[in-house]
């Protein structure tokens, strides 16, 4: 029979994954629709009663999301502009009630490609804190994703927060989605973008991620390069019509065909740049 355990703290969780393999349980929101109708067979560790998990917070250089921060508790957060894309994001995590129970650390180590969290959180140059018996180590989120459905996760750790340096929550950012419907739909494809301008109005830095394009979503760091010192607008849409957009590899699927998103991805991504450029009431991302 399998085992089921719901331990209290963190250590109590850490004992028991260093004592075998264990389907880790929070808002468990993936897991059961992707049972369809077989029953759960793995040994379930639910860690709905490790509170020390969430909560976003500071520290002397990172602001801090806790592994079971929920998307709802994030959109009640008090975050600045450059957090505007995880915000939006966070209302495309499918229904209300999904938001309410589904956690940051859960989209993570999903690790879909459509995942709606990711590209929000490589523009925030993010980083996973991961946790076993034998310490702690740091990964940048591009690191811990490493295919479709895969992570650098071991069977032994557990993911304990999520961090984002303050050196990388500056600037205005946008996320836009593009689905076959406005709610409640897997992506064809997304983007983050996050710019931060100079006194003149021209960006100074940008951070782009598309996902949805790519077995993992990705940063387009040649676009960033190209879009420092334009202005968000005409000028930046120069740019994004001249890059090439070689770094995705999208497929064709019963949402879209490969074509289809390339083309789309530009488009996103040019009004992802107008978007985070403009004044924040301008975004309406608040």
């Amino acid at each position: 029979m399998p085992r089921y355990a719901r331990p209290s703290t963190v250590a109590e969780a850490l004992a028991l994954l260093a004592d075998g393999r264990w389907r880790c349980l929070a808002g468990g929101t993936d897991v059961y629709p992707a049972l369809g109708d077989r029953p759960l067979a793995d040994d379930v560790l639910d860690l709905n009663d490790l509170e020390a998990l969430c909560g976003i917070a500071e520290s002397d250089g990172d602001i801090v999301i806790g592994a079971r921060t929920t998307w709802s508790a994030l959109l009640a957060a008090d975050l600045p502009p450059a957090f505007d894309a995880l915000r939006q994001a966070a209302r495309e995590v499918g229904s209300v009630q999904i938001q309410n129970a589904g956690t940051v650390a859960g989209n993570l180590c999903n690790a879909s490609p459509a995942a709606d969290g990711v590209p929000p959180l490589l523009a925030l140059d993010a980083a996973v804190e991961l946790a076993s018996q034998a310490g702690t180590r740091r990964l940048p989120l591009a690191d811990f994703l490493r295919g479709n459905r895969e992570t650098a996760l071991a069977g032994d750790e557990l993911m304990v927060a999520v961090r984002v340096p303050k050196a990388a929550a500056r600037g205005r950012s946008a996320f836009l989605k593009l689905g076959a419907r406005r709610y409640l739909v897997i992506a064809i494809a997304m983007v983050a973008a996050r710019l931060t301008l100079d006194g003149a109005g021209r960006i100074a830095e940008a951070a782009i991620a598309v996902g949805a394009c790519s077995p993992v979503a990705r940063r387009l760091a040649r676009l960033e390069t190209a879009l420092a010192g334009r202005t968000a607008g005409a000028d930046s849409d120069a740019a994004v019509a001249a890059h090439p957009f070689d770094e995705l590899a999208p497929i064709d699927d019963v949402r879209g065909t490969a074509d289809y998103r390339r083309a789309a991805v530009r488009e996103i991504v040019a009004r992802a740049v107008r978007l985070a450029g403009a004044p924040r009431d301008a975004g309406k991302a608040a």
